[in-house]
């Protein structure tokens, strides 16, 4: 049994095939996909895909990219859509420097207030991080999350060492992506192997981002698979406890009762 802790189903790229492409990642052993959401309006989208399929959850907030505009009340309604029985983490939200989207005070803001939203609902994060690392390790340093031993979990992983050791100390996991297949990337392999087991999960980033052996396609779940089956090389483990290790930890931060349902 995988989980793919990160997917965006409800992407365009996945309209004439959606129902086909998830299939084949429950053929593939991926019983559990989180879609989390990018933006306000296309969160109702995400939770009807969750009601439509049973392997499905989801996360709602805003990403930092979409967080320039945003209207009165948008906090409110993430609040509101929260208590969908489906949604079981709050994110996609962070700070996202590589892009000028966004001013960062309102990066900044957005991010704190969806922390403590988190926080007050008992919600683990999904943390995006994109150039970064200081501001947004000051900001889940400083938020009400950092009270707790597992608070969420810095999304597709691609920082340096100093910010995985920072954040799995800060009680986060860490979730790797088709980029720890790529041959230039030395210190995530460096990072997957040297960080406690407990602490690693696996995810798509689908459609984007596919692993090595699929790249230039478009990715799914179905090839989640691979990239567990990569870090269990790396660690020199079975691939299938790799999966087993990875889907509890999924269990561990998401909830048992969702994982394992």
């Amino acid at each position: 049994m995988l989980v793919d802790t990160h997917c965006h189903l409800d992407f365009d790229k996945f309209d004439e095939d959606r129902d086909e492409m998830i299939q084949r990642a429950v053929d593939a052993g991926v019983r559990k996909m989180i879609i989390p959401a990018v933006d306000l309006e296309t969160i109702p989208k995400i939770l009807q895909l969750t009601e439509q399929h049973q392997w499905l959850y989801a996360a709602v907030g805003v990403h930092p990219n979409s967080t320039a505009d945003l209207p009165d009340g948008w906090l409110d309604r993430i609040e509101d859509y929260s208590y969908h029985p489906k949604v079981i983490a709050i994110g996609e939200i962070g700070l996202d420097y590589h892009w000028d989207f966004s001013p960062k005070e309102i990066q900044h803001k957005a991010l704190a207030a969806q922390l403590e939203l988190a926080f007050d609902r008992a919600l683990p994060v999904i943390i995006h991080n994109r150039d970064a690392s200081e501001d947004t390790l000051r900001i889940l340093a400083d938020s009400s999350l950092s009270e707790l031993e597992k608070p969420g979990v810095m999304h597709s992983f691609m920082a340096d060492w100093d910010t995985a050791i920072d954040a799995v100390e800060m009680g986060y996991f860490l979730g790797f992506t088709g980029p720890i297949t790529y041959k230039k990337n030395d210190e995530l392999r460096e990072i997957v192997q040297e960080m406690p087991i407990d602490r690693i999960l696996v995810e798509t980033d689908a459609p984007f981002l596919a692993p090595q052996k699929r790249r230039g396609k478009r990715n799914e779940p179905a090839y989640v698979k691979y990239i567990a089956d990569y870090i269990a090389e790396l660690r020199g483990i079975d691939p299938e406890m790799m999966a087993n290790i990875t889907t509890e930890n999924a269990a561990c931060l998401f909830g048992r009762d969702v994982i394992y349902r």
